[in-house]
């Protein structure tokens, strides 16, 4: 053999390995391909659990499909009474089992006096008081008189951070709350 012809032989036999070589890192690199896998259908969410209370026409704990709104929670407990001061609420509120569904009354009206209606006579605002002020969702504490979205979520924060309300008086270290809003609120709250 002459060196022109071994040269080229050695130039071939280089190209062929190298294509070789390439093939096999391409095909070892390639994603294995397995069975399709089926995945079985997801169970039906179970419904939900609810209790609601105050001026509706029917108090009660109802059972109501999953993904209810708080309009289908005052429906199932036959609507609100006309007393109800149903703008308090966010009737299109989703629900989670467990929630308590508080509707209270319509506040007294301009013409009556505090001195009518004594401090500790929490029926003025509906039959869910008083309300405790350690378990009580957003929603719940929204109901109470001069407390809303931002102070009740303030409530629920400073639980967080400090754990339960010992003592009722406690509620005016919340930031937003001082005496006049405790004075208003003390007969309608309690903690247990």
């Amino acid at each position: 053999m002459d060196k022109k012809t071994s040269l080229w032989q050695t130039i071939l036999l280089s190209i062929l390995g190298t294509a070789i070589l390439i093939g096999a890192v391409l095909l070892a690199s390639r994603q294995p391909r397995g069975q399709t896998i089926t995945l079985p259908e997801a169970p039906p969410e179970a419904g939900i659990t609810v209790d609601v209370d105050g001026a509706v026409a029917l108090p009660g704990v109802y059972e109501l499909p999953a993904g209810s709104r708080v309009e289908d929670a005052i429906e199932a407990a036959g609507g609100l009474l006309n007393e109800a001061y149903s703008e308090s609420l966010n009737m299109a509120a989703p629900l989670s089992d467990g929630t308590k569904v508080l509707v209270p009354l319509r506040p007294p009206a301009a013409g009556i006096s505090q001195d009518d209606i004594t401090a500790s006579d929490t029926t003025a605002y509906g039959s869910g008081f008083p309300i405790n002020i350690n378990t009580a969702d957003k929603n719940t504490l929204t109901a109470l008189p001069g407390i809303g979205e931002t102070k009740a979520q303030a409530i629920i924060d400073y639980r967080n951070e400090n754990g339960p309300f010992t003592h009722p008086e406690q509620l005016m270290e919340v930031s937003g709350i001082g005496e006049a809003t405790y004075q208003k609120l003390k007969d309608l709250i309690t903690i247990y």
